[in-house]
C-alpha cells in the first residue's frame, strides 16, 4: 500500500502539489541539460511574488474564498476546464478553491493578469495524482 493511500481524503485536500519524478540513470545525471538557471527562475518567481503582493497584499496561498472570486479571475475556457475537471476527479470545494489558487500562481509566474485554459490545466496536472486516492 502507497504512502498517498493511507491518507485520508480531508488530509489530501490541504495538499496543493504533488509531482512525479522519474529517476534518472547516473549517464542521464552526468549529460548537463539546457536549460533556465537557477539565477532566471528565482528572478521569475520573485516577479510573480511582487505582483501577488501588489495585487492583493499577500501570497496566493492565503486568499480566503471571498479573495479567491476577487483576484482570480479567468476567462470563459479556463472556467471550462476547471468545472470539467472538477466534475471528473470529484473534488471537493477546498480541493476547486486549491487549484484556482495555484492556477493564479501558474499565471502570476507567466506574468497574465488573466487565468487562462494554460494554467489551469497546468494546475490540475499538478493535483491530478492526488484525486486518485
Amino acid at each position: 500500500m502507497s504512502t498517498q493511500a493511507r491518507l485520508s481524503g480531508p488530509l489530501l485536500d490541504r495538499i496543493d502539489m504533488q509531482l512525479h519524478v522519474n529517476a534518472l540513470s547516473p549517464a542521464e545525471l552526468a549529460v548537463q541539460q539546457p536549460g533556465e538557471t537557477s539565477a532566471a527562475i528565482a528572478e521569475r518567481v520573485a516577479r510573480a511574488f511582487e505582483r501577488q503582493r501588489q495585487r492583493q497584499g499577500k501570497p496566493n496561498s492565503l486568499l480566503s474564498g471571498s479573495e479567491i472570486d476577487r483576484h482570480c479571475q479567468h476567462d470563459a475556457a479556463a472556467a471550462q476546464l476547471l468545472q470539467a475537471a472538477m466534475l471528473r476527479l470529484n473534488w471537493s470545494a477546498r480541493s476547486y478553491h486549491r487549484v484556482l489558487k495555484l492556477a493564479r500562481t501558474v499565471a502570476d509566474l507567466a506574468g497574465s493578469d488573466m487565468i487562462a485554459q494554460a494554467h489551469v490545466a497546468e494546475a490540475v496536472q499538478y493535483r491530478r495524482m492526488l484525486a486518485t486516492h
